[in-house]
């Protein structure tokens, strides 16, 4: 039986402000990556969403961004990789420290935002991000883009990498993803997204915006939380692989 982990960004709100239905999507996943304080999230949601995470039997990953909440770690930040690497050590360091006390274990960590986009090409800011998880926890299982240089980063480092796909971002002739500043990057129809992702986890092949067929490799899906219809769409996602013979795990 062919099998894949379903992974959603959580813990995104802070102070009085809501973001995400973690506690119902929650239920058709199998990891988390929970947000370390910078782009989103804080002490208060990082506590809270560890344990919704334990109650479900979800898998906890480490989300470290940009110190940019206003623009949701989502604006390209230029950045030394010394300064990637104390971001990342920073971040994983806080939500380990929830996940000790309550009693949990650190599954991988997952860059977010532009973070993640930067390192998924910049050669000396992947390598200082898979060294700052190495360094913390060489146990846990680094997430990069599927062919980025964050994953031969993460496997040069000696760790275990897992390599994600994307089921709402169209994709680019050379694998990366869309960027959020064009007006194709998102995949609004829900059954146009299930069906990326039956192609990229049956197939190993995606349709990028040229038309052209690429080859990918999916060990891991990302889902999104914040979306108006998110709840819905994961639970028609989640059916729809257990309809194809694919075990979320």
């Amino acid at each position: 039986m062919t099998q894949v982990d379903l992974n959603c960004d959580m813990g995104e709100s802070f102070g009085p402000y809501t973001i995400g239905a973690d506690e119902e999507i929650v239920r058709f996943i199998s990891s988390a990556n929970i947000a370390c304080g910078f782009h989103a999230g804080d002490p208060a949601t990082m506590r809270k969403t560890v344990q919704l995470a334990l109650k479900h039997s979800v898998k906890i990953g480490a989300h470290p961004g940009f110190e940019d909440i206003k623009g949701f770690g989502r604006r390209d930040i230029r950045i030394s990789p010394l300064e990637a690497y104390d971001l990342v050590v920073y971040q994983i360091g806080a939500l380990s420290g929830f996940v000790a006390a309550e009693g949990g274990v650190l599954h991988h960590v997952k860059p977010h935002g532009a973070l993640y986009n930067m390192a998924a090409v910049n050669k000396e800011l992947a390598r200082a991000i898979a060294e700052a998880v190495y360094k913390v926890n060489p146990q846990a299982l680094l997430y990069g883009l599927s062919g980025s240089e964050l994953i031969r980063a993460g496997e040069r480092q000696g760790l275990r990498t897992a390599s994600e796909v994307f089921a709402d971002r169209t994709y680019q002739v050379n694998g990366t993803l869309t960027p959020r500043t064009e007006k194709n990057a998102l995949i609004k129809n829900e059954e146009d997204a299930i069906k990326q992702v039956l192609s990229m986890v049956l197939n190993q092949e995606v349709i990028a915006t040229t038309g052209e067929t690429i080859s990918i490799k999916a060990d891991t899906i990302c889902i999104h939380g914040d979306g108006e219809n998110a709840v819905t769409f994961a639970k028609k996602l989640n059916k729809a692989l257990g309809d194809h013979g694919v075990e979320i795990t």
